[in-house]
């Protein structure tokens, strides 16, 4: 299943590293940039996030919220979060459910892991209705970030 551009953002309920639950939901009435990624502590995953973070502003701005996602534990990302200085939220999809849903789920990744999350990136407008779709299917590409920039400009 994938998600495309006018659909309906499924919605999600995972806990970020302080173990408070999440839910898209909480967000209704705002934009969100939801960032699926495959894991913390790896190089290409590292320059998107530090990317996310040093441009926050920009998407503050455009009345966005950055969500983060991957199937690492909320233990590990709590250790990536602090080490890197993320100012956003990332979200433990331990049980592979969300990246499931959005079509953002390698069968087979790397090194002989299963059920990595894809890189991926979704901009969700304030009624929850997906604008940008974009599922990458090599690990090294990085989102198109000034694609989803243009997008939430549109938006307001």
């Amino acid at each position: 299943m994938s998600i495309k551009v006018g659909d309906k953002a499924p919605d999600f309920k995972l806990f970020n590293t302080e173990k408070k639950e999440i839910a898209l939901s909480d967000y209704q009435g705002k934009n969100v940039v939801l960032l699926f990624f495959p894991l913390a502590f790896t190089g290409v995953c590292t320059t998107e996030l530090c990317t996310m973070r040093d441009d926050i502003a920009k998407y503050n701005n455009l009345n966005a919220t950055v969500l983060a996602l991957s199937v690492d534990s909320l233990f590990v990302l709590e250790k990536y979060k602090e080490e890197q200085k993320l100012n956003f939220d990332l979200l433990s999809d331990f049980n592979k459910t969300t990246a499931k849903e959005y079509g953002a789920l390698y069968e087979d990744f790397v090194l002989g892991m299963k059920h990595v999350a894809k890189r991926s990136a979704f901009v969700i407008n304030a009624e929850g209705t997906i604008k940008y779709a974009e599922v990458l299917e090599s690990a090294g590409d990085l989102p198109n970030f000034s694609a989803i920039l243009e997008t939430l400009s549109a938006l307001n």
